[in-house]
């Protein structure tokens, strides 16, 4: 990208930033916001095929949230040479440390893979979770992902998706199932998925309507997609496989991480 643009958007960003000040963050330091995404413009691959524009209100949404682009909370991301938003775990982690009305004292998600011992269960009417991998590293293949919310109180709360389960997400409602997320970060994308469900039942209060919008377009899914047609299974010609559309995990539900 030719300092020429760097500096297009540089000029729209500041702009953008002071004509929405009152939607800023409390502490917001604008002068770091502005030289860290710059930075992280200058090794964005494809940026300078998008609008200045566009690229500035894209940077505006981390503001609104206050993560940052440098720290790799969230990102620009260029697909079909439009810039969009997105937020990374790490942000996803933040924001609900940040914004949960009932005070969070620690949430995280984790992959599980083949040979990990994985036993999800209620106890005394409350469900938990417990993950153990085999000794030392393990590098199976994923079969699933989990994410666990402690809160200040003492109560927890967790969700878990097998691979499948994922796999049909993305597939019927990922705005970019295909995008450069999905293929240079599979693992994070994959528990990213299990957090954004399992902060369905966070309540997230946020300070303004635009940081409320700004994780909404953060999130990778769009639930209002149609899903695609019935197909035929190459297995029998006969029946038909009806794609999966995204459902909450009951108590009762097993995880198909068996």
């Amino acid at each position: 990208m030719s300092n020429t643009q760097l500096l297009a958007i540089n000029d729209k960003l500041i702009k953008m930033i002071e004509d929405k000040q009152d939607a800023m963050p409390k502490n917001f330091n604008k002068t770091r916001f502005i030289q860290n995404s710059m930075a992280v413009l200058q090794d964005t691959d494809n940026i300078d095929k998008c609008d200045a524009s566009s690229v500035a209100r894209t940077l505006l949404k981390g503001a609104f949230l206050g993560l940052d682009f440098m720290n790799k909370e969230c990102y620009p991301i260029i697909y079909g040479g439009k810039c969009t938003f997105q937020t990374d775990y790490k942000g996803e982690i933040k924001l609900a440390q940040k914004y949960s009305v009932r005070p969070v004292l620690n949430i995280y998600a984790e992959l599980v893979r083949e040979g990990d011992f994985f036993l999800k269960e209620v106890k005394d009417g409350q469900r938990t979770i417990q993950h153990r991998p085999p000794e030392g590293f393990n590098n199976g293949k994923v079969i699933g992902a989990y994410a666990v919310v402690l809160y200040k109180d003492g109560g927890m709360d967790c969700d878990s998706m097998s691979v499948d389960e994922i796999e049909a997400t993305r597939k019927n409602y990922s705005k970019q199932a295909n995008g450069p997320s999905w293929t240079k970060s599979p693992g994070e994308m994959q528990k990213k998925t299990v957090l954004r469900r399992l902060c369905k039942n966070i309540q997230l209060d946020f300070d303004t309507i635009e940081a409320k919008q700004a994780f909404e377009d953060g999130g990778d899914f769009d639930y209002n997609k149609e899903t695609r047609p019935a197909q035929e299974s190459p297995l029998n010609p006969k029946s038909t496989v009806i794609d999966a559309e995204f459902t909450e995990v009951g108590e009762g539900a097993t995880d198909g991480t068996e």
